[in-house]
């Protein structure tokens, strides 16, 4: 675990809100090290909670700061990701930032709609991704 330059008191609670954020929001930018840290933590939280129980509930009331990500993470996410089992979050690099120049990333949720599982591709175009990408948005702008 990194430390961020925090005690750990301020640490939990900064990966906490970030990771509020994240949930409400669905794409949040900060530095790297805050990313990839806030991405460990709800990935776990999301893999946890995947089972859609009454435990699960209070659990996320627990950790998460906000009722209306609690609400949204149970309504909208996890139906959203019942078929994935982890691999929830996403970053992409954003340049640096002007003071400091520490490294800025884009931490968002990954949309079920653009996931394209690799063993798909494997099968039906040897490999090629993009085909079958466009294969899935075609057939999904005729439904």
């Amino acid at each position: 675990m990194r430390k961020l330059s925090r005690k750990n008191a301020h640490r939990k609670s900064l990966i906490r809100n970030l990771a509020t954020s994240l949930l409400l929001y669905e794409s949040i930018e900060t530095t790297l090290a805050k990313a990839k840290e806030t991405k460990t933590f709800v990935d776990t939280i999301l893999s946890r909670v995947n089972n859609n129980g009454l435990n699960e509930a209070r659990y996320l009331s627990s950790v998460l700061f906000d009722d209306n990500a609690v609400k949204k993470t149970l309504v909208e996410l996890l139906p959203r990701y019942q078929d994935r089992k982890s691999g929830f979050v996403r970053i992409y690099k954003n340049g640096y930032k002007v003071g400091d120049g520490a490294a800025k990333a884009i931490v968002e949720l990954v949309d079920k709609k653009t996931y394209i599982d690799n063993t798909e591709a494997k099968k039906e175009d040897k490999g090629d991704i993009k085909k079958v990408a466009a294969k899935k948005i075609e057939n999904e702008v005729k439904k």
